[in-house]
């Protein structure tokens, strides 16, 4: 079965951003900018999630989220994305698993903040997700060392790339990851949401 992606040309490397964007904020634009331009991608797809395994309460609809993603997030080489949502993927090696399948002369990277990397043993298949795609890890504050000792940089200790060559990352062999100190936007979809913003 085929699904709608977003235009990419074959060899291309593309960052892909995962999450519930609920809502979609000046942090995720900030990072997905610092992505493009530090680990040298064509393109960021934003993957809106129909809902996060690891959140009990679920998400605004997915509609109005992708179109707040996309007024947040307005560049040329960033598209938003439902694709989990046509596949009915619930985890992300599932959703990558996918878009491997459906464009295999394509090359991806999975981006992630820095507190992500801190849980992501907690993931579903993590050590999948390392074997399948190179993992671009963004510092956030008050994460930057609890990320460097958290479990899967401990285990995939031997497969760090430096972050001088952060913009080889998207053409390395899976595994593969990197870990970028940038000027990171202290705001979050939970702040936003706490503060009565969005909902």
């Amino acid at each position: 079965m085929r699904y709608e992606l977003p235009y990419a040309r074959a060899g291309q490397v593309i960052g892909l951003l995962g999450g519930s964007f609920d809502p979609a904020h000046e942090g995720h634009a900030h990072i997905t900018r610092e992505a493009l331009k530090r680990f040298g991608l064509d393109q960021v797809w934003w993957l809106v999630s129909p809902g996060n395994p690891l959140k009990q309460q679920g998400p605004a609809d997915l509609r109005r989220r992708m179109d707040h993603a996309r007024q947040v997030m307005d560049h040329p080489r960033v598209a938003i994305s439902d694709f989990e949502a046509q596949t009915g993927t619930r985890y992300t090696a599932q959703t990558i698993a996918q878009l491997q399948q459906q464009r295999p002369d394509l090359n991806f990277v999975w981006l992630m903040g820095a507190d992500n990397l801190v849980q992501f043993d907690q993931w579903q298949d993590w050590r999948d997700i390392m074997a399948r795609v190179p993992i671009g890890v963004l510092a956030r504050p008050r994460q930057r060392i609890s990320a460097r000792a958290s479990k899967a940089a401990r285990v995939f200790r031997d497969y760090r790339l430096p972050a001088r060559d952060s913009r080889r990352l998207g053409r390395c062999p899976a595994p593969c990851w990197c870990f970028l100190n940038v000027p990171m936007v202290s705001v979050s979809s939970t702040m936003i949401r706490e503060r009565g913003d969005w909902g």
